[in-house]
């Protein structure tokens, strides 16, 4: 780890510190090597005061002592018939896993409870099908996990419910997870699935909108792997019931979760709820930080050197773009309102946001506004990036004549002997 990915890091504790976050660990992954490493990834949580609860799937476990015993299951995740044999393996099974993962929990010095905080109904008849003692969510004893929660204490959840007469249903723990994640308000949902999960899934993006979850499971889910989908649809509607952010990772790569919290980008698939990239105003607050944003660049002669004293003189002018609520990169639009001219300047992208169209965004975004203030000529001055800016905003070379008289004099002064680039705006 580098001084920036520690600086990285910083910038998200304070944002989380006193948050919930719901693991949701599917049953594969509990078995897998690397589960080790995920209770140490949660011990680091815990380390910075975000409270977690963990919701445990166990169709691998409930599928291993189902053929140990010799006992033909009717269905394994929860989400069809569940006969009597078949809740019998999955309450024993679903158990010892549970009080593997406390046993885990308590070996990297979190205090974990296991609690029957799901009180389940039975699914019913479905399409003339009795499904027996498969359950579904009534309800969630939030308070129960609260008081834990304030103690420090890991709720471990497994996939079974109860109803008010003491009767056991099978639960299916995505759809648990949802409900958990709701109740409490949590910040975030993360599912962690099996690396075979995502053998076959290529076509996920590493973002996505409600709406785009919707359409991407329309186009994929004949050919999708079944658990992906489970998934998907309830990231979607985990961020529908109000949870800002829902995450699909790899539970078999090491560190995956870290990553994924951590990182601007993360690891994973993440499907969000509300506005995830903005364009905005920069405020006198914010002239630090895109000082910082554009240092590198100032000493690699790419953008000029500007002072505090420069933006704040013109901080009308300057722009930035805020990947869920960080600022990855700027702009500034320099209006000559008496030549109907305007300068596009300090276009910048930090080094971890590149080649993801966010210059090409700014962009378009200051020409939208150029278009609205009556301007009919875009320039730039560039020493480095004339390329990217012909290739990518369409400008054209041109003498510094072209420029306005007042920036002119500025251009020669500057000794920077940058290309002027030139674009006419069609209204």
């Amino acid at each position: 780890m580098n001084v920036s990915d520690l600086r990285e890091i910083l910038q998200y504790v304070p944002r989380f510190r006193g948050r919930t976050f719901v693991i949701a660990v599917d049953g594969a992954v509990a078995a897998s090597k690397n589960f080790s490493n995920i209770l140490l990834d949660l011990a680091v949580l815990r380390s910075l005061s975000i409270r977690t609860v963990v919701v445990h799937g166990a169709s691998w476990q409930i599928e291993e002592l189902a053929r140990s015993r010799g006992i033909a299951l009717s269905n394994a995740d929860g989400t069809g018939v569940s006969d009597a044999s078949t809740l019998q393996v999955s309450i024993d099974a679903a158990i010892r896993l549970t009080n593997e993962i406390m046993e885990g929990l308590s070996a990297v010095d979190l205090r974990a409870a296991y609690l029957n905080a799901i009180i389940a109904h039975p699914a019913g008849i479905l399409g003339g099908t009795d499904y027996q003692f498969t359950g579904k969510v009534e309800r969630v004893d939030t308070k129960a996990l609260k008081l834990l929660l304030e103690e420090g204490i890991v709720p471990v959840i497994p996939p079974l419910g109860f109803d008010g007469e003491g009767r056991t249903y099978r639960v299916n723990s995505d759809n648990i997870a949802v409900e958990v994640a709701e109740a409490l308000q949590a910040a975030k949902l993360i599912f962690l699935t099996p690396s075979t999960t995502f053998s076959n899934a290529s076509w996920m993006p590493r973002l996505l909108s409600i709406g785009e979850t919707d359409d991407l499971l329309k186009k994929h889910r004949p050919a999708a792997e079944v658990g992906l989908v489970s998934k998907l649809e309830c990231a979607a509607r985990a961020c529908k019931q109000g949870v800002w952010r829902a995450h699909l990772l790899d539970g078999g790569i090491n560190e995956a979760l870290l990553t994924e919290i951590f990182s601007h980008e993360g690891f994973g698939t993440m499907v969000y709820s509300n506005e995830y990239q903005q364009v905005r105003r920069i405020f006198k607050k914010d002239v630090r930080g895109v000082m910082a944003l554009i240092r590198q660049s100032v000493q690699s002669e790419e953008l000029m050197r500007r002072t505090r004293n420069d933006i704040l003189e013109h901080i009308e002018d300057y722009w930035v773009l805020e990947v869920d609520r960080l600022p990855v990169a700027c702009v500034a639009l320099h209006v000559y309102a008496e030549e109907k001219s305007g300068e596009l300047a300090c276009l910048y992208v930090s080094k971890t946001h590149e080649n993801q169209g966010y210059g090409s965004k700014l962009m378009a975004f200051i020409e939208n506004l150029a278009k609205e203030k009556g301007l009919t000529t875009l320039f730039a001055l560039s020493t480095q990036a004339f390329m990217y800016l012909q290739q990518k905003g369409g400008y054209t070379e041109a003498p510094p004549e072209r420029m306005p008289a007042a920036r002119l004099e500025k251009y020669q002064m500057s000794g920077r002997n940058s290309k002027v680039l030139v674009k006419q705006l069609a209204h």
